[in-house]
């Protein structure tokens, strides 16, 4: 008996194509969104590289978040929708608009088609950024998935639009759902395997220790597998209990960039050889972010304590990460692979 269909948006994307991946290895069909037909190879490609051979058990639609062509298309015969195309950094955007517009209005456009085509649930994508910013250092930690992102203290554009893009699913569920069913996931930084040269920005952390960054400024994350993502997204759209919850998806305890920078030195031997264990002062960062504005952002993470509990998704869900170190580790193996690796 074939198993149900299931649309994963944004076919193109690092988390995307994993969930793609573990659909096609638990023999779901997988329909998946691009902006063009063009990548269609490229995706094929990647999903190789990730050891599954899609065939024609994986279609494409081409849709855009910011246009209604096409997305009644790509919903129709679907049972599920796992929906993580949504702006993410590229340089491209200039205002915060940029941002915010295509993330609010491409997960109404989406939820609207899910609905109209009797999807059952659809599981979002959406971010720490949405959970655990802009909070002030005695506010309690770890975060947990009943809190938000304080929209009223200076956030980046990215953090602000996955923040509103989140609340705005919800207040759609709630008011136009009509039965149709939400989860959200809210990963941490995302690492893991890399399956080609697009991949997630959680990655560059890796990939510019590896190159010689010089040293490590004094902040901490959590991070979690792309392959943990995926699992707990396909875990989220069938599970009973996670309708109209959020979990978060983080592998353990936060951990600050000169643990990483050490994980990678104890494991990689050679090929980290340019890895940096030095740590950098808060003020030197400082003084390289008045010189360089993309380091601004930088300097608010500075000291600031990002753990989260994934606690809610192990003990309602059933689900397992790997270590952050497993993560760590598979990110710069895979970077080092493809040969996306560039020593000056």
């Amino acid at each position: 008996m074939t198993k149900e269909t299931v649309l994963v948006t944004g076919g193109t994307g690092f988390i995307a194509q994993h969930c793609i991946i573990s659909l096609l290895k638990q023999g779901y069909r997988v329909r998946t969104t691009v902006r063009s037909a063009q990548r269609e190879n490229e995706v094929r490609q990647n999903l190789q590289q990730g050891g599954v051979e899609p065939g024609e058990n994986l279609t494409f639609v081409v849709a855009d978040l910011m246009a209604d062509q096409g997305w009644d298309v790509a919903t129709q015969g679907c049972t599920y929708v796992l929906h993580g195309a949504s702006p993410t950094p590229s340089g491209e955007q200039v205002t915060e608009a940029d941002w915010i517009n295509p993330a609010i209005e491409g997960n109404l456009r989406v939820l609207r088609a899910a609905r109209d085509a009797g999807v059952k649930r659809v599981v979002l994508t959406s971010a720490f950024g949405a959970v655990g910013v802009g909070h002030s250092s005695d506010y309690p930690r770890p975060f947990k998935e009943t809190d938000w992102t304080n929209l009223d203290s200076d956030l980046w554009p990215y953090q602000r639009s996955k923040t509103l893009s989140e609340r705005a699913a919800w207040a759609f569920i709630e008011k136009e759902g009509r039965g149709l069913e939400l989860s959200a996931i809210n990963p941490v930084a995302v690492l893991g395997p890399v399956l080609g040269a697009d991949y997630s920005h959680s990655t560059r952390i890796i990939k510019e220790m590896l190159e010689g960054q010089p040293g490590c400024p004094d902040i901490n994350s959590c991070f979690v597998d792309v392959r943990d993502v995926a699992d707990l997204h396909v875990i989220a759209m069938k599970h009973p209990a996670a309708k109209g919850e959020r979990f978060l998806a983080s592998s353990g305890h936060s951990l600050r960039l000169v643990e990483v920078a050490h994980t990678l030195k104890t494991s990689l031997g050679d090929a980290a050889r340019c890895v940096s264990t030095i740590e950098l002062t808060d003020e030197s960062v400082r003084a390289a972010a008045d010189k360089n504005p993309v380091m601004i952002g930088m300097v608010k993470l500075l000291g600031v304590d990002m753990n989260v509990t994934a606690e809610k998704a192990m003990s309602v869900l059933g689900w397992q990460p790997r270590t952050p170190q497993q993560a760590i580790i598979a990110t710069a193996q895979s970077l080092i692979e493809l040969g996306l690796i560039s020593h000056s």
